[in-house]
């Protein structure tokens, strides 16, 4: 998981969101308090869960270690054949819309000959 959260594309695609959320708590009092409380809720949750879950992933622990490392391996393979994940969002959108645009150009330039 942190491996996943560290990819350029995901990592700045959860700051992206980050900030809107941010944002829009800040200008929406409204809002902000329904996210307050939902945040409330959800820390809560965790924490029982967490106190829950703990003998059971203690058990697991070789079994996750094991696909942790599977899922390591496969991640460091996905990255080196999408190099997108190494982009931020911004430079994805960016080349996205250039290359749509690259090819609108010349979907017209061959209507027009």
């Amino acid at each position: 998981v942190s491996q996943v959260a560290n990819l350029t594309l995901v990592s700045s695609a959860c700051d992206m969101v980050s900030t809107a959320y941010a944002s829009t708590k800040e200008s929406h009092p409204y809002i902000r308090s329904v996210c307050d409380a939902a945040e409330k809720g959800v820390k809560s949750v965790t924490e029982a869960t967490a106190s829950c879950v703990q003998p059971v992933l203690t058990t697991l622990e070789p079994h996750v270690a094991a696909a942790s490392e599977y899922a390591s391996k496969g991640l460091e393979k996905l990255g080196e054949k999408i190099p997108l994940l190494q982009k931020p969002v911004e430079q994805v959108i960016s080349d996205t819309k250039e290359l749509v645009s690259s090819r609108v150009a010349d979907a017209k330039d061959a209507v027009n000959s």
